[in-house]
């Protein structure tokens, strides 16, 4: 039995391990600074935090979520108070 497209990508509903594993990287690293910004106060990495853990479910190529990924951890670090 095949499927409906026959695909095994249609199977797993398009998603690679990358993706998810890089999902759930960069939701884990945004936990930690919705963490860390909530018991300090810190607003800015409350907001980053925020993002790296909703923009896997907007982004749908697996290059694209490791770029944006890498981009808002980066801004972590540059974009303190």
């Amino acid at each position: 039995m095949t499927g409906v497209t026959g695909s095994p990508a249609a199977l797993s509903g398009g998603f690679s391990a990358a993706g998810i594993f890089g999902g759930i990287l960069f939701g884990g690293i945004g936990l930690a600074a919705f963490i860390y910004g909530k018991k300090n106060s810190a607003f800015r990495a409350m907001i980053t935090g925020i993002l790296l853990m909703g923009y896997p479910y907007f982004v749908r190529g697996t290059a694209a979520l490791y770029l944006v990924g890498f981009a808002l951890s980066a801004l972590l670090f540059f974009w303190r108070d």
